[in-house]
């Protein structure tokens, strides 16, 4: 599996050949990626603040996990290893919707992907790998709401978009999220 790489598709999500992940970023050529939200017993989200060195949005906050699926590897599969190594955590994974988005970096960087959203729901330690994570903290959605409103710099271009349909599909599941023991 060449975790350098990264899958090209088109609008539908179809394959339509591999990139480097950089020259992928450079170009803003759309490619599969995946995001995660993580909530607990009392419905909080995990929020991850990245490493300071990662290759774009470091030090910014954004959902539990975030990344690209290999050449070759399901998307749920990879869903579940990122997991594994930036929160060092392992559970269940359901797939509730996908967006395509594009956003432009102050760094000459991009992001231009066809996004697979994942919910998890988890209440155990975090041992977070601290070169992919710089902090993690649980916020209920109110909280990252006001978050975003009145400090929308320290929040990830993605996590912009995609938070108001994750809050949309939390207030219809809220109920199911609690049960979930």
């Amino acid at each position: 599996m060449d975790l350098s790489q990264v899958i090209l598709v088109d609008e539908n999500d179809n394959p339509v050949g591999t990139s480097e992940k950089m020259k992928a970023h450079e170009q803003g050529l759309l490619h599969r990626a995946f995001s995660i939200f993580i909530f607990n017993d009392k419905g909080e989200m995990l929020l991850q603040q990245r490493a300071l060195d990662k290759y774009h949005s470091g030090g910014l906050w954004t959902n539990a996990c975030c990344s690209h699926p290999a050449p070759g590897e399901e998307t749920e599969a990879a869903a579940k290893r990122r997991l594994k190594e930036e929160l060092g955590l392992e559970t269940a994974v359901k797939k509730i919707f996908d967006f395509k988005y594009k956003a432009a970096f102050d760094n000459n960087l991009s992001e231009h992907e066809f996004d697979h959203v994942f919910v998890a729901k988890y209440n155990d330690a975090i041992n977070y790998n601290e070169d992919e994570v710089m902090a993690v903290v649980y916020k209920n959605v109110g909280q990252i709401a006001e978050g975003l409103k009145t400090n929308p710099g320290d929040y990830t271009a993605w996590f912009h978009i995609a938070f108001p349909k994750i809050k949309k599909w939390w207030a219809a599941n809220y109920d199911f999220i609690i049960a979930q023991k």
